[in-house]
């Protein structure tokens, strides 16, 4: 018989990889996939292998605003009022949701139809949406060994298995790092996001442009900036005479990443896992308007096992970081340790074994 998995997630790529590559693995495994989230599912995830996507009604909420909970709670209601009239139609075998109030209503509705359920957790931090309904699915997977904010009766029982990473992403586990020689290039990433990416698109050149030198004329530097930063980011670096792309995304980000030798970025918890997967030294500014410090608690992992240098937003200037990088830079040696350190925490299978979850609480 055919086995169907719902798999429910937020309309951000923080939400959506993680399924996708979940999906990619079921559907190696012969399930078919159907892919649930709000009314918007249809301009989203172009290249999700789903067999259907179904749009369903939700809404988050204000805290402490009750009108907006209220509304909220209809929508989400409706929403799994839709999803169990599909359900009804295509029978499937498990709901999978990966956060984000899009998923509520999908996994609401699999709760009150009593059908399989699985929570996966990206962040070091349960998200809301989440946490409302982890105490009632079937089985809770989690990315990261901490898992902050859940409920008591689900900490302990909740499985690590990692953050599910793309295909291109998961072959860079079998590369050895290679750090920089002494007079060779070196290879800077900077990766962005639509959220805080001004902080990292402006501060980042002028921290490069403020190195000695010497050291400037060995950079390559590839940045994802903002647009309307784009041209600012090229003069900086033009007038500091550094090797510099600037791009608002590179979709080729799995050959960029394997050729690094430092990366900078933001501590969502895609790239933290990324990064960790590929092995790279990293430099990690949370998002300081993070709903309940996730990214600071994120960049933990790696900072903890010693892969990652974090920069509070607070506490971050051009000086500061300019001063983190010359000290990186002219020490490869510090940058093979901290690459190792990082490939350490990393779990490069984590789609397999979030598949194999999934297939088990099918099972029953």
């Amino acid at each position: 018989m055919r086995r169907i998995a719902v798999l429910a997630a937020g309309g951000t790529g923080g939400h959506l990889f993680p399924a996708q590559a979940l999906a990619e693995v079921l559907i190696e495994r012969g399930w078919s996939v159907v892919l649930a989230s709000d009314e918007r599912v249809a301009g989203l995830a172009q290249d999700f292998p789903a067999e259907r996507r179904i749009g369903l009604s939700s809404a988050s909420y204000k805290s402490g605003d009750p009108l907006s909970m209220m509304r909220a709670g209809a929508a989400v209601l409706r929403g799994a009022s839709q999803a169990r009239a599909v359900y009804r139609e295509i029978g499937p075998n498990v709901v999978v949701g990966f956060g984000g109030y899009p998923s509520a209503p999908a996994l609401v509705g699999a709760i009150f139809d009593k059908r399989p359920t699985v929570i996966h957790e990206q962040n070091a931090v349960m998200g809301r949406a989440n946490r409302m309904l982890a105490a009632r699915v079937t089985r809770v997977a989690c990315a990261f060994p901490t898992l902050l904010k859940a409920p008591p009766q689900v900490i302990g029982q909740a499985m690590v298995v990692g953050n599910p990473v793309r295909p291109a992403i998961r072959a860079l586990a079998d590369l050895p790092y290679v750090a920089p020689t002494a007079e060779g290039p070196i290879r800077i990433l900077v990766t962005g996001g639509s959220q805080g990416a001004r902080l990292l698109s402006e501060l980042v050149p002028e921290a490069i442009a403020a190195l000695p030198e010497g050291l400037r004329q060995r950079l390559v530097v590839q940045q994802q900036t903002r647009p309307e930063s784009m041209e600012s980011a090229r003069r900086t670096y033009r007038n500091a005479v550094v090797d510099a792309e600037i791009a608002p995304f590179f979709r080729d980000m799995a050959t960029r990443l394997g050729a690094a030798h430092l990366v900078i970025g933001r501590s969502g918890a895609g790239s933290v896992c990324e990064f960790a997967v590929a092995g790279k030294p990293a430099i990690l500014v949370p998002l300081a308007i993070a709903l309940d410090d996730d990214q600071g608690q994120n960049a933990k992992l790696l900072a903890d096992a010693g892969g990652a240098e974090v920069a509070r937003e607070s506490q971050l200037t051009v000086q500061s970081l300019s001063g983190a990088l010359e000290k990186l830079l002219t020490n490869p040696t510090r940058l093979a340790r901290m690459a190792a350190a990082s490939r350490s925490v990393a779990i490069p299978d984590a789609a397999e074994r979030l598949a194999d979850v999934v297939e088990q609480t099918a099972r029953g």
